[in-house]
């Protein structure tokens, strides 16, 4: 098979508003009688949906491994738009790999795991799993990412900042608009829904950033990830109650619970995260950080295990039960968008 043979499948985000998808709730009540991971779907849902009916709760959602190439897209926007999430904490390759690449036109491809992966390094085809993608259109999202840092002033930025100036470039390419209009990083900017990726230069951005910086060796923009870390805590330190909707582990996990133990460090005094899910296949077994329980976390001081569940299944099956089945309890009716990222325009906000 050619390269346009191989690349003529797309995926598909599946969309969870569905009206055929409101059936998920009644399963849930089934699947809590049940035992194993089916149990903790069920009681990990009802804890997401606990802390969107929870006026008071800021609601974190953690992103790691490949789920935005994987058809999960469409999820997290629609709980963005449905102000479900107020804060998202992810990996550079959901944000920009996938998501913004996607913005700009491009597509994730079906493809097979057995395939003969020296064959597709001769065609320009990178893979996922069972997914492919167009390493030429990989590599205009690098040059994106150094096109806009050459627009910028030159100086440090947090994450935060540089993915509102993406935000920004999408919405100036009218060209774009039927593909930027299901992108998470576009509709963040419209809703002033911060995103951070503490380790952004582990991605697409990371290319971009180096054709940058070597081109301007002495005055350049740079990513500042203690600037992730203190804005992050700056949201705990205005907003105590929290919950945190976690999918995969990794850095993202990590920075959204340590945020509770540096608000200590400024001298503020604020309580644990009340609510935490986490959706996992990794194994605590190995002392690492993503399959770590929410109860280990506990002993650190960062969640309490009143309303935590861990929930040890791959992402793409458990996400859209979970997130199905909060949609359509329809909690979030009467909350608010929480605009976050205004906060920032602030300066003087904090006091630190």
């Amino acid at each position: 098979m050619n390269k346009k043979q191989l690349l003529q499948y797309p995926i598909e985000h599946i969309d969870i508003t569905k009206p055929a998808y409101a059936g998920v709730v009644d399963m849930m009540g089934d699947m809590s009688n049940m035992a194993f991971q089916s149990r903790n779907i069920a009681r990990g849902a009802r804890i997401f949906s606990e802390m969107i009916e929870d006026r008071e709760c800021t609601i974190y959602l953690t992103l790691a491994g490949s789920l935005v190439s994987a058809g999960l897209k469409k999820v997290i926007v629609d709980l963005v738009e449905n102000n479900m999430v107020d804060v998202i904490v992810s990996t550079g390759a959901n944000i920009v790999d996938q998501d913004f690449f996607e913005a700009l036109g491009y597509r994730h491809y079906k493809g097979s795991s057995d395939a003969d992966d020296n064959l597709l390094r001769e065609m320009g085809i990178d893979r996922i799993y069972d997914t492919y993608i167009d390493e030429a259109e990989l590599k205009v999202c690098d040059h994106t990412i150094t096109d806009i840092c050459n627009s910028l002033p030159k100086r440090p930025y947090s994450s935060r900042e540089f993915i509102v100036e993406m935000g920004k470039y999408l919405d100036g390419r009218k060209d774009l608009a039927e593909s930027r209009s299901g992108s998470i990083v576009y509709t963040c900017y419209k809703k002033q829904v911060p995103i951070f990726v503490p380790a952004f230069s582990d991605c697409s951005a990371g290319f971009g950033f180096v054709k940058h910086q070597a081109d301007n060796p002495l005055t350049h923009v740079s990513i500042d990830s203690a600037s992730d870390f203190l804005e992050l805590t700056q949201i705990k330190m205005q907003d105590a109650q929290s919950g945190i909707f976690m999918i995969g582990g990794g850095v993202p996990k990590n920075f959204v619970q340590d945020i509770v133990v540096a608000a200590e460090v400024l001298d503020t005094e604020v309580p644990m995260h009340k609510y935490a899910v986490q959706i996992t296949v990794a194994d605590e077994r190995d002392g690492a950080l993503s399959g770590s329980t929410l109860r280990e976390a506990s002993s650190w001081g960062k969640v309490d295990t009143m309303h935590e569940q861990m929930i040890f299944s791959e992402a793409t099956i458990a996400v859209p039960l979970v997130a199905a089945y909060a949609y359509h309890e329809a909690g979030y009716a009467q909350r608010q968008e929480k605009q976050l990222t205004r906060i920032f325009d602030q300066p003087t906000a904090f006091e630190v």
